[in-house]
């Protein structure tokens, strides 16, 4: 390793709870000085460690990409021939690259990012994962005080028609989503009395109630967000029926909100029950909520990880008799929406709960149910 590459390894080491450490000799080999001094801005500037990491994973495979395929570092601020290359490079139709060797990324440029670990498709990227890189690249640029061709007529219609010829259907975050029904046999699968039985019903329900919250924003939760209120009554056109018990989480900056934003989501009734029992079993009155379970049962101080959050759905669905490769932590959050359209609740007072911002995102969900629960596919059954 070079004398500059060992700099920018120990200058990585500011970022070590975003960047894996076995990963940090491997990823200053290929960021230059610039890309590890722009990543350590980022984290001053607090931008949320999940969104940091994949900017790192992003910016990384921005820059061996463009090695590969010019031989070059990577240009900032990158001109529009390029950012056209990333595009024919990663979305490209199979059908023709039978007859045109040509078309698509070049074996040379795969083989390079293959033997760094960096691809192992053969076939072309998801849409979506394009879109995710350019995105990245698009906000790097900027905070270079750079302004890029991201918004280039030429761009939006080369990935308009790449994405058009790409044969990749979207897929879903969940195959199928964690409705009320799933979620009831998943709660009977940690039906028990061990302290992980008591964490994972408080964090499927805590996850599923609070709007269907991201895996990155239960594995964050911390006691500080968490607000008592008043009893409220089972009935809100009845005062008169019981009283439930009532919190309020403050959500801070997630994927859609700032910290300015002062969002924040209701728990009533047994998520809060569920959540206040596990927080006194596991004797919790600070930081994490939800922490990690060694294999003797024993609490640990550290907090889930996001990946965590995902296995332990994922481990409930195998007990619940469920396939594990049909539901992920965000089935919950889709799961969410898709139970309130059952319900009927309206589409504005879902989305208060679950701080959707596109009303075209969440609507999808929407759709969807009544599509299933509509006449118009049942006229010949």
């Amino acid at each position: 390793m070079t004398d500059s590459a060992i700099a920018r390894a120990e200058a990585l080491d500011a970022l070590d709870s975003v960047l894996p450490y076995h990963r940090r000799d491997f990823l200053a080999g290929i960021l230059s000085d610039d890309d590890v001094e722009t990543l350590r801005h980022l984290a001053n500037e607090g931008i949320g460690e999940n969104s940091l990491r994949a900017l790192s994973s992003d910016l990384s495979y921005l820059e061996a990409w463009c090695q590969a395929a010019t031989g070059v570092p990577l240009p900032w601020p990158a001109p529009e021939a390029l950012l056209l290359k990333f595009v024919a490079h990663h979305l490209w139709d199979p059908a023709r690259r039978e007859t045109d060797p040509a078309h698509g990324m070049p074996e040379d440029v795969a083989a390079a990012l293959k033997d760094a670990g960096l691809l192992r498709a053969n076939g072309p990227h998801a849409p979506s994962t394009v879109r995710r890189r350019l995105s990245s690249w698009a906000t790097l640029t900027g905070w270079r005080g750079l302004k890029g061709k991201f918004n280039a007529p030429g761009l939006r219609s080369a990935l308009k028609l790449a994405v058009r010829a790409s044969p990749r259907p979207r897929k879903r975050k969940s195959a199928k989503a964690v409705t009320a029904d799933v979620l009831a046999a998943l709660l009977q699968a940690c039906a028990g009395e061990r302290l992980v039985d008591v964490r994972d019903r408080a964090l499927l329900l805590v996850a599923f109630a609070s709007g269907g919250r991201r895996r990155s924003e239960v594995a964050a939760l911390r006691i500080e967000q968490l607000v008592e209120q008043d009893p409220v009554p089972a009935d809100p056109k009845d005062a008169q029926t019981p009283r439930l018990p009532c919190l309020s989480i403050n959500l801070s900056r997630t994927k859609t909100t700032d910290s300015d934003d002062d969002a924040s989501v209701l728990l009533i009734g047994r998520p809060v029950t569920a959540l206040k029992e596990w927080l006194e079993r596991a004797l919790i009155v600070e930081g994490s909520v939800f922490r990690a379970i060694d294999r003797w049962g024993h609490l640990e101080r550290r907090a889930l990880t996001p990946q965590a959050v995902n296995l332990i759905l994922k481990r409930r669905v195998a007990v619940a008799g469920l396939d594990p490769m049909l539901f992920s932590a965000h089935g919950l959050r889709s799961g969410y929406l898709t139970e309130t359209a059952r319900r009927g609740i309206p589409l504005s007072e879902a989305m208060q709960q679950s701080q959707h911002k596109s009303i075209a995102q969440a609507s999808r969900y929407y759709n969807d149910a009544e599509r299933q629960l509509g006449r118009a596919a049942r006229l010949i059954v």
